[in-house]
């Protein structure tokens, strides 16, 4: 190091959000495969140098897996609840004809 310069610091680690996107591929695949591409591409981006690319990656990847979160647990949801007043109603309807 010379006199004179600063020394210059890392930049923060940023979050590529991979275990979210993986998660989220389990419950809305179509949205989380952007999720996925754009989490590989935060650390290679990290390693050129370029910080804000690596976080717009990494925002694009967190958006995309909210998205498929969001979805995801919606369908499920929409799911149970057709089962259940399914159910309910099979149930109704059998004892009400005896």
């Amino acid at each position: 190091m010379q006199p004179g310069y600063p020394q210059q610091q890392p930049p923060p680690p940023i979050n590529n959000n991979m275990t979210m996107s993986i998660v989220s591929i389990f419950l809305f695949w179509p949205l989380a495969i952007p999720a996925i591409i754009n989490a590989s591409k935060v650390n290679p981006l990290l390693q050129q140098g370029d910080y804000a690319g690596a976080q717009a990656a990494a925002a694009e990847s967190r958006k995309w897996s909210k998205w498929a979160l969001i979805v995801g647990i919606a369908w499920i949801a929409l799911i149970v609840v057709c089962c259940l007043v399914g159910g309910l109603a099979g149930i109704m309807g059998g004892s009400s004809t005896n």
